[in-house]
């Protein structure tokens, strides 16, 4: 069975990337559009140097603009969230929306990302109880026709309507929010059926893209939204913790973390269902042929470093993203490793 173009090859997927982006600038409405497009160019240095000049001028157009409304005393009919980032990036400067810098810390990574800091918590940030919510129809989901623009594709993958959207607020190499079903309106509780899936997903589109794989927060593991969907990458660089030193890849070294590592979808599944049963959260990381499984404290219920903001499945799959320049510049091994401790079920 043939994959839709976008899913076709890494250039493939970069160049509707672009093309998606490149349109969003000239003809998109308002700053939710802008927002999303300088957040996605800051995360690549290529598309970055493409975009950059129209996005100044964009971005000092709309400050003139809002700056004149709030002078005259006018009412903006602007998202309050969408107004409220932009406001805080022009208090930032255009400049200090650059790109993303990354380092390594040991086996970990750090980047350093300000833009991420502005995104809205929605439910990320909110104390869960349980894995499992009702969906919400009047609450933030993907088939609100505002989100229009940020769709990057839309049609049948692997027999199942899908839909690809940007992530407004990108960490990764091309970032995406891949929704099976979108219509259907799944809460964020994964089922046998879309487990199976994504698996067969990981595995059809990275036999010809080197890099993609899906990654899943559980309800009460930092999913920011209540319906059902799967975060989509490409990653120059294997994850650290797809790294062969570690235990669950056959390793001398423990992880962390406690993680566990399949080969087959319905052992995974297995494991999944037992936490499903425990009522306990998780983040999955789906690769080619791979699937990680960790459990996890849920969130809300334990303190965070200073310099974090949540582990969801990067932070538990060995990344950390930074919001200040002190904390990018001597964030250490040692403390990536104590948080990963602290936030995991053992």
């Amino acid at each position: 069975m043939s994959l839709p173009a976008p899913f076709q090859s890494a250039a493939a997927l970069r160049a509707a990337f672009a093309d998606g982006l490149g349109r969003m600038l000239v003809h998109g409405d308002g700053l939710g559009g802008y927002i999303l497009v300088l957040a996605n160019a800051a995360q690549d240095p290529a598309l970055w140097q493409q975009l950059e000049s129209r996005l100044e001028e964009r971005h000092y157009h709309l400050a003139a603009l809002i700056t004149s409304a709030l002078r005259q005393g006018r009412i903006l009919d602007l998202p309050d969230d969408d107004l409220m980032v932009f406001l805080k990036i022009m208090a930032m400067g255009f400049g200090s929306a650059g790109i993303v810098e990354s380092r390594p810390a040991g086996p970990w990574e750090v980047a350093f990302n300000p833009l991420r800091a502005l995104r809205p918590p929605r439910a990320s940030h909110r104390r869960a109880e349980g894995i499992a919510l009702t969906f919400n129809p009047n609450g933030f989901h993907f088939n609100l026709p505002s989100l229009g623009q940020e769709v990057l594709w839309s049609g049948e993958l692997l027999t199942r309507p899908a839909r690809l959207l940007y992530n407004k607020f990108p960490f990764v190499e091309l970032h995406g929010l891949l929704v099976p079903e979108p219509e259907r309106e799944w809460p964020q509780l994964l089922t046998p059926e879309l487990h199976g899936w994504a698996w067969e997903v990981a595995d059809a589109v990275g036999r010809d893209l080197p890099g993609f794989g899906l990654a899943y927060n559980s309800y009460g593991a930092h999913a920011s939204v209540n319906h059902l969907h799967f975060q989509t990458f490409v990653r120059a660089h294997p994850l650290p913790l797809t790294n062969p030193c570690w235990a669950h890849n056959g390793g001398d070294t423990p992880y962390p973390a406690h993680c566990l590592s399949f080969g087959d979808p319905i052992e995974a599944w297995a494991a999944i269902d037992r936490l499903h049963v425990g009522a306990v959260p998780y983040n999955l990381l789906y690769m080619p042929g791979r699937m990680y499984v960790l459990a996890r404290r849920p969130q809300g219920s334990y303190a965070q470093p200073a310099w974090s903001t949540g582990h969801a499945w990067y932070e538990m799959a060995g990344g950390v993203v930074t919001f200040s320049r002190d904390a990018y510049d001597h964030l250490t091994a040692e403390a990536i490793e104590a948080a990963l401790r602290h936030v995991t079920l053992l």
